[in-house]
């Protein structure tokens, strides 16, 4: 154990020095993603792959880190959108660190296109699509319009996660079959 990693530990501190550095990487790549490459139809959809460094760090690190990377890169990338930041939104980011740290012993075993489906689906289905419509709704609708607003909401992003999910699912797979996590030693998880 380094020294680093001994302090730590007698401390209570959660995470390595190399962890946070890694982290620190995925929240940087996050927010470049979800800002530069975006292609956006239209104001209510937007095309991005924002998530993967999030899901990657709730795999790699683990639920904890995940969720700290998710709320980290949304805080960061709301300072620069012209919206703002509000932290009613930054529950899907968070889900999916925190899901894909949940799935983590199951993608030690193999990182297969099916096992990271299961692990991207209750993030996408639960905060994108479901949770995230019925916010938009909220905040960006009358009263009397809830339903319209929230169904409006949920057609368009079923759609647009419908195709980033795919992305995300093949990316993901890419990244794990050319295994570069395991030639920085930090992939698959070592048992405690």
């Amino acid at each position: 154990m380094s020294k680093i990693e001994a302090v730590s530990s007698r401390t209570g501190k959660i995470m390595s020095v190399k962890t946070m550095a890694y982290c620190a990487f995925l929240i940087a790549l996050s927010v470049v993603l979800a800002r530069l490459l975006i292609p956006m139809p239209n104001a209510s959809t937007r095309f991005s792959i924002e998530a993967i460094p999030i899901f990657l760090a709730g795999v790699l690190f683990g639920p904890m880190a995940g969720g700290l990377v998710g709320f980290a890169a949304d805080f960061i990338g709301c300072l620069f959108s012209p919206f703002g930041y509000n932290p009613i939104f930054s529950v899907p980011p968070v889900l999916y660190g925190v899901c894909a740290g949940l799935f983590r012993p199951l993608l030690s075993k193999e990182a297969s296109v099916l096992n990271l489906a299961w692990a991207w689906l209750p993030p996408v289905v639960l905060g994108s699509v479901l949770y995230q419509s019925a916010t938009l709704a909220l905040m960006y609708g009358t009263e009397d319009s809830f339903l319209a607003n929230f169904t409006f909401y949920l057609s368009s992003r079923t759609i647009q996660f419908a195709v980033t999910i795919v992305l995300d699912i093949l990316i993901t797979r890419l990244l794990f079959k050319a295994k570069i996590f395991e030639r920085a030693k930090i992939w698959p998880p070592k048992a405690k």
